[in-house]
């Protein structure tokens, strides 16, 4: 748990997390914001999260247990390109839509039928863009069984991928990080309260 407490901190302490009134790119309000592609600008920091992100995928399903790595652009992207890196594993990528030109390909990088690949991603709130790249996944014959994020935004995101028949897993999610900030008075009770909120809509 001191990872949870020292990370919770620095996303505080860096404007990584803010908490107050926030439009999603989906519509939705939010009573926080947290935006993971500022990590990577913070080497010490991203690299200790992507150590911390490998020793946990490591205990939990074994790194001999999958093949590649696989992610979406853009935030999970940089994440999976320096674990991939750390664990010597081949990376592959979703794109948001296929590209119009040349293969007019959805996965990026070199596949195979029955490849088992473990998906990463930076922030997961209802799963939608996880959701979609699994299913793109699964269309060319890519087995995916477990998910990691970063951050779980507890809107709904384990529910929508254990649909699909896959584990979500998070280093951390929105209440560990905003309990471990208002331990440290770095928050106020109305703040926590309104994220516990937020969660049980």
């Amino acid at each position: 748990m001191e990872f949870v407490k020292e990370f919770a901190t620095f996303l505080h302490q860096k404007g990584i997390i803010k908490f107050g009134e926030f439009t999603l790119a989906s519509g939705k309000k939010s009573s926080y914001y947290v935006d993971l592609r500022l990590v990577p600008s913070y080497p010490h920091e991203f690299r200790k999260m992507v150590k911390y992100l490998e020793n946990e995928i490591a205990q939990n399903i074994g790194l001999d247990n999958f093949e590649s790595i696989a992610s979406v652009p853009t935030g999970g992207l940089v994440i999976a390109s320096a674990l991939a890196i750390e664990t010597v594993k081949p990376l592959i990528y979703v794109r948001s839509k296929p590209k119009d030109y040349g293969t007019s390909k959805s996965v990026e990088g070199k596949i195979h039928d029955g490849m088992k690949v473990v998906m990463i991603d930076d922030v997961a709130t209802t799963g939608g863009s996880v959701v979609n790249a699994i299913k793109s996944l699964k269309e060319v014959n890519i087995s995916v069984k477990d998910a990691y994020v970063i951050v779980n935004r507890m809107e709904g995101a384990d529910q929508a991928l254990s649909e699909l028949g896959v584990n979500m897993h998070s280093i951390l999610d929105i209440l560990q990080i905003t309990e471990a900030l208002y331990e440290q008075n770095l928050v106020d009770e109305n703040v926590l309260e309104k994220v516990k909120k937020q969660i049980n809509k």
